[in-house]
């Protein structure tokens, strides 16, 4: 059976749950489509979900339509939750963007249409709301070719707009479909006169599109004037594949409106897994293409994990190549471990129907793994490489948390971790230097659902704090020391002189050590209890304790005891003499600084920029990407962007998007570091009291 997978995606209000509901119903799948935000969708049915009233999970639904299997996302909107669009977009072969007829592009769609970009995976839009106030259909076209450089052409026209819409136009079939309402599906018919002539026009557009996508066509279209159907929908397909242009399907999902000519697109026209690839890792560091094929040996990829309370561990799998079956074994590459396969499932929402198998191109579930997890790669042997892991964004709000009751401490471990596993774009980790459990996340509703789920589900009170920056140390100018290490407590004693030179190293380059002893002055043997030393002393700087970075440290000279020396004692000297050597060199303190990329309204342009000056930000650059939204470059130090998204949100009224990575270190001095060291002695004054 023909396979297809489809994403849908877009800023979140753009209708996308309605648009996957309705979809489902004219498909026959579902016997009639539920409102969105009440818990009933085959889509939003989580209670948080429900609570929030917006898409916080990825839905998987399959169906059939005129023979072919459709394997249908619907992802959140919100770029808290971006993390599932990627996994989504990396299982699709095709991705369908929803725009609001009234707002058109908005800023989520910008940066979801660049990862798309980059994957350069072929899109479709779809125009929502057509039935809505203050719509237009034209103006989102051009909206399109405005912020994405693209030719957006029409496989469906609307027949009116707002109060006055009707139903669409099926631009390849050359028919009307009368749109229904609530469990009446849209009506074939033939096109109203009126319409005719906008028919014709967005028919010739089609045609020219087609012939774009393969030599022989154009000259059979210059030539003839018209294309038969095979020609256009053979014509689509390879167009669309070189990214020639972009259809777009005029509707409106809750008169059911627009949704037959889309299904027809995607069981004719839509690209096939078979003629996609996916690509391995190879350890020189090169890519092994994996062409999708049924003829091929078992190789498949684990999208996504999912803890369900009622079916247990679900590991969602896209099957690149050969065939999955049910009660065989396999392999889990990435753990190398063989597994025992049980059950197979396809989904449908949260709706789990067991199949026997899952052959190349289809997406399904294996339950209840013991080994798998998101990103791994299954195969029938061992020595096959691992699948690309997914390319995800990396977080932008952090928190430190932990249990206000010292026997929960376990229980939120155990549960931070099994929420990492599920969604790669959450993190979970101790940090060592501040002593703190740090939870990161796309934005602050987003560790907000998966702390209140620690709370409501797991009984679990949680207490959260900005968490404390995790600085550096260096040094500005070169500097020695030396330290004799000299210990007597009968029998043997301790005895070890070391003579050190630092010096400060360009930034990013760490830490480097010379052994410039001629002569014997520090026996061989004893070195590297030298440059053990070295790095303990590394370990915490003179000024505020933080690990020390950028710095040459050359062991010159010192003295040993025949009996009395020891690789410890030498270490110990080392340390001591680092730490001397580094007071003597005008240490200072670095901050981590991050790399900004901002999203905004035109209208909030000034705001935000002001905002980052206060916030000691470099702008880099700026530039508009079409239809008054503004791209922002900037650098700002790490400990100013905690709580950023927050910030953002307020100062856009949660329309600013943004990206978070980290850049370089940078040295602060003056009230700024006094105000970091004064606050790292008092925590170091807590511990002690503790």
């Amino acid at each position: 059976m023909e396979i297809r997978n489809v994403t849908i995606a877009g800023h979140g209000g753009a209708g996308k749950t309605t648009l996957f509901e309705h979809i489902l119903f004219a498909a026959g799948a579902i016997a009639k489509p539920e409102d969105a935000g009440f818990g009933k969708t085959v889509s939003s049915a989580s209670a948080e979900e429900v609570a929030h009233k917006i898409s916080i999970y990825t839905t998987l639904a399959n169906f059939q339509y005129n023979g072919v299997k459709i394997n249908l996302f619907d992802t959140p909107g919100s770029s808290d939750f971006s993390g599932d669009v990627i996994l989504s977009f990396r299982a699709s072969e095709f991705a369908m963007m929803a725009c609001d007829g009234r707002a058109g592009v908005q800023i989520e769609t910008i940066k979801l249409w660049r990862n798309l970009d980059e994957r350069k995976k072929p899109r479709g839009v779809f125009v929502t709301k057509l039935d809505g106030e203050r719509v237009s259909f034209e103006r989102v076209l051009g909206d399109i070719k405005d912020k994405f450089k693209t030719e957006a052409v029409p496989l469906s026209i609307p027949m009116g707009e707002g109060g006055a819409f009707k139903g669409v136009i099926d631009v390849l079939k050359e028919v009307a479909y009368i749109a229904g309402s609530g469990n009446e599906a849209e009506k074939e018919a033939p096109i109203p006169a009126e319409y005719k002539e906008a028919a014709i026009n967005a028919r010739l557009r089609v045609m020219e599109a087609a012939a774009d996508g393969d030599e022989i066509l154009m000259e059979k279209y210059i030539l003839l004037g018209a294309l038969e159907p095979e020609d256009v929908y053979k014509g689509l397909n390879e167009a669309l594949s070189a990214g020639l242009y972009v259809p777009v399907f005029a509707v409106s999902a809750q008169k059911n409106s627009g949704l037959t000519p889309f299904l027809n697109f995607m069981a004719n026209i839509a690209p096939s897994p078979y003629t996609s690839s996916d690509f391995a890792g190879l350890k020189d560091g090169g890519k092994e293409e994996v062409p999708c094929s049924k003829e091929t040996p078992l190789r498949a990829l684990v999208i996504k994990t999912v803890y369900d309370q009622f079916s247990g561990k679900l590991s969602w799998v896209k099957v690149v190549s050969g065939v999955l079956h049910s009660d065989s074994d396999i392999f889990n590459v990435c753990e190398n471990k063989k597994e025992r396969v049980g059950k197979l499932y396809v989904a449908a929402g949260k709706k789990l129907s067991e199949v026997k198998e899952l052959e190349a191109g289809d997406i399904g579930i294996i339950t209840k793994s013991a080994t798998l997890k998101t990103n791994d790669t299954i195969a029938l042997q061992a020595g096959v490489p691992h699948f690309v892991p997914l390319r995800l964004p990396e977080p932008v709000h952090f928190l430190a948390v932990n249990a206000l009751t010292k026997k929960d401490d376990v229980k939120l471990g155990e549960f931070l971790s099994r929420a990492a596993e599920e969604d790669k774009t959450f993190r979970y980790e101790f940090n060592s230097e501040t002593k703190e459990t740090v939870i990161s996340g796309m934005g602050e509703l987003h560790i907000n659902i998966i702390l209140d789920k620690a709370r409501n589900n797991q009984k679990i009170e949680v207490e959260t704090r900005i968490p404390r920056v995790a600085y550096r140390e260096t040094i500005t100018k070169g500097a020695q020391a030396e330290y004799t290490h000299k210990k007597q407590t009968g029998g043997h004693g301790q005895y070890g002189k070391v003579l050190l030179e630092i010096k400060p190293l360009p930034r990013g380059e760490n830490y480097n050590f010379v052994n410039a002893i001629f002569g014997g002055a520090v026996p061989k043997n004893y070195i590297p209890g030298v440059e053990k030393g070295i790095l303990e002393g590394m370990s915490h700087g003179v000024l505020a304790g933080y690990p020390v970075v950028d710095v040459e440290a050359k062991l010159t000279d010192g003295k040993y005891h025949p009996v009395d020396s020891s690789e410890l004692s030498f270490k110990l000297a080392a340390r001591n003499a680092f730490r001397e050597a580094m007071k003597l060199a005008a240490p200072v303190l670095l901050e981590p600084v991050m790399n900004l990329t901002v999203f905004v309204e035109e209208k909030y342009l000034g705001d935000v920029m002001s905002d980052l000056s206060g916030k000691r930000g470099k702008i880099l650059g700026q530039e508009p990407v079409g239809g008054g939204i503004e791209e922002i470059r900037a650098q700002a130090p790490h400990g100013e962007l905690l709580r950023y998204s927050i910030d953002l949100r307020s100062i856009t009224s949660g329309t600013g998007s943004f990206s978070l990575e980290f850049d370089h270190y940078a040295p602060i001095t003056g009230r700024i570091a006094d105000d970091v060291i004064k606050a790292a002695a008092e925590f170091k004054h807590e511990e002690s009291d503790e």
